[in-house]
């Protein structure tokens, strides 16, 4: 694929934006991060930094003036009350989407999340086509996200590639034997979301080479991603220290995990022991 032009990231602060900034700064001749933090380090080659709130459209429409494309990374990562979520995470999906298209973008390659279906039973396979099934205002937030990159596609030609990430963390329990997203993985995910000649609306799941992986991805088989890490070596380990499952806890019997049992606006991310291993350049 020859070099893009103009790649916006958002949420370039966040611990997934970390590991994507410096590949997709070798895709385009310029890199555009954005992000609600004050700077965000050492910049890599062609990567430009712009503080810009999301859901604020006079910051974000000229972060995105001239974009090619766009991976909209940006959102709050957790469950919380619907009127905190409402700004970053349903409006500032509006303003990318608005901001992209009125700039001729080609594609946004967007950050889905397991959440849109998280209520589904563990037992079942899920597929790109489930119907939504949210676990959370958060999840509602991504259902919202993938329907509005249909809606841009259908009525204004404006691809999309929606990620829906399982977990893309250190593996430290059970159930992200089956869930992990290595961020390897990730990053070639992301780039075959961009480098696809032709998507259209797209929904993958974000997940790596698991033995446990609880969805399927052979609808998606046009991105050509080839996952190449797998939990299992730490299955042995982890296994040995966890107790039977609790079979009337949601956290155990459905897709979303956590997110399944927590009541709606309060934090899910709490009782997950995500390690914050961020890159730093």
């Amino acid at each position: 694929m020859a070099k893009l032009g103009k790649i916006v990231l958002t949420g370039a602060a966040g611990r997934l934006g970390s590991y994507l900034r410096e590949p997709l700064s070798q895709m385009a001749d310029h890199l555009v991060s954005t992000d609600i933090e004050d700077d965000i380090g050492k910049l890599y080659d062609g990567e430009t930094y712009i503080k810009a709130d999301l859901a604020d459209m006079s910051q974000i429409a000229p972060v995105m003036d001239g974009a090619e494309m766009v991976a909209h990374f940006g959102a709050i990562v957790d469950e919380k009350p619907f009127e905190e979520l409402w700004g970053p995470n349903f409006v500032g999906s509006y303003n990318v989407w608005e901001a992209a298209w009125n700039a001729g973008a080609r594609r946004i390659v967007y950050a889905s999340s397991i959440h849109a279906v998280g209520m589904y039973p563990k037992t079942e396979r899920v597929g790109i086509d489930a119907v939504h099934r949210p676990d959370t205002f958060y999840g509602l937030a991504k259902c919202f996200s993938e329907d509005l990159g249909r809606m841009y596609f259908e009525k204004r030609g404006l691809e999309s590639v929606h990620l829906r990430i399982l977990s893309c963390a250190q593996v430290n329990n059970a159930r992200a034997l089956g869930t992990w997203l290595s961020y390897d993985d990730l990053i070639q995910l992301v780039t075959r979301a961009i480098d696809t000649p032709v998507t259209g609306f797209s929904i993958v799941y974000g997940v790596s080479d698991n033995d446990r992986a609880p969805v399927d991805n052979t609808g998606a088989g046009h991105l050509g991603y080839k996952p190449k890490d797998n939990a299992e070596q730490f299955a042995q380990a982890i296994l040995a220290e966890t107790p039977p499952a609790d079979l009337t806890d949601l956290a155990m019997t459905c897709h979303g995990g956590p997110f399944a049992s927590t009541k709606l606006g309060e934090s899910g991310v709490a009782s997950m022991n995500i390690v914050d291993d961020r890159k730093t350049t």
